[in-house]
């Protein structure tokens, strides 16, 4: 196994790494929307999103894979009534690409924000 943690996303609030690499796939940590200083974004749901995308892409680069090799998603959001909206921040992102995916509502996420993604991804 291999840890992948970079500057370039917020470091880990926890006992846990931002991702690891095992046997060529990618499996990150749950991203919100913090920077990679740690600031929390505000906002509606398409900023908290496009900030966990510039977060996802950020440790899949340094995973030394991209957007273009995740096969499965999960996003996990505070609202179901924002899925509209995060859907299209969110195709934005992958364009043509579709990778697998599940999307659930939960009671609460860390820092009380809208929405949280992790990815499983093919490393080349």
């Amino acid at each position: 196994m291999k840890v992948v943690a970079t500057t370039n996303a917020p470091a880990a609030i926890g006992p846990y790494s931002q991702g690891i690499i095992v046997n060529g796939m990618f499996y990150s940590s749950g991203q919100i929307p913090l920077t990679a200083s740690g600031e929390l974004v505000e906002g509606d749901i398409t900023a908290q999103t496009n900030q966990v995308f510039a977060n996802l892409k950020a440790v899949l680069a340094e995973a030394g894979s991209s957007l273009e090799n995740v096969v499965k998603t999960t996003v996990f959001m505070k609202d179901m009534n924002d899925f509209v909206a995060m859907n299209e921040v969110y195709a934005s992102h992958f364009g043509d690409h579709k990778p697998a995916r599940s999307a659930v509502e939960v009671a609460r996420l860390p820092k009380d924000v809208k929405i949280e993604i992790e990815v499983i991804a093919i490393v080349k």
